[in-house]
């Protein structure tokens, strides 16, 4: 009787090289937003605070 494919466990040399690069990859998209929101702050300058509410 056939089991299910047989997958490979990644070892814990993989698995840690996976979470670093997860980690890098969060910070990049975190870093990336960042520069988005200043870039728009500093686009809109004073001009945001300086508004009727």
């Amino acid at each position: 009787m056939a089991q299910g494919p047989e997958y490979l466990k990644p070892t814990e040399k993989q698995l840690k090289a996976r979470r670093k690069r997860n980690v890098a990859i969060a910070l990049a998209l975190v870093a990336f937003v960042v520069l988005v929101y200043v870039g728009s702050l500093a686009k809109l300058g004073a001009q945001l605070f300086d508004r009727a509410l």
